[in-house]
């Protein structure tokens, strides 16, 4: 069974930045594709980019392009999210997900992790 875990989150003023790391466990990590997303309060959940595993291949969200960068490194199990210049309305919880086989959706979820930017 996978199972993923979140951290890096924090307080961070406006214009700073953190660096999100969503770490894989269980077995040889290999999902079709990962994905962050996030979900603020009272706003639904937005996924904010998606990463295909085997070539690299990204899609960001219009709120977080040219800011936010997924990066991987797959000998460590492990997908980034480097958020530079961030907003107060990048606050919300980050979820890391992985959809193990195409078709199938994301199935495993992390638990989160909180993010809030001061203005």
């Amino acid at each position: 069974q996978v199972q993923l875990v979140e951290s890096g989150g924090g307080l961070v003023q406006a214009g700073g930045s953190l660096r999100l790391s969503c770490a894989a466990s269980g077995r040889t990590f290999s999902p079709h594709v990962m994905g962050w997303f996030r979900q603020a309060p009272g706003k639904e959940r937005e996924r904010i980019v998606r990463i295909i595993w085997s070539g690299g291949s990204t899609v960001y969200a219009d709120s977080v392009k040219g800011r936010f960068t997924i990066s991987r490194d797959n000998a460590k199990n492990t997908v980034y999210l480097q958020m530079n210049s961030l907003k107060p309305e990048d606050t919300a919880v980050y979820y890391c997900a992985a959809a193990i086989s195409p078709g199938r959706g994301y199935d495993h979820w992390g638990q989160g992790t909180q993010v809030t930017v001061s203005s």
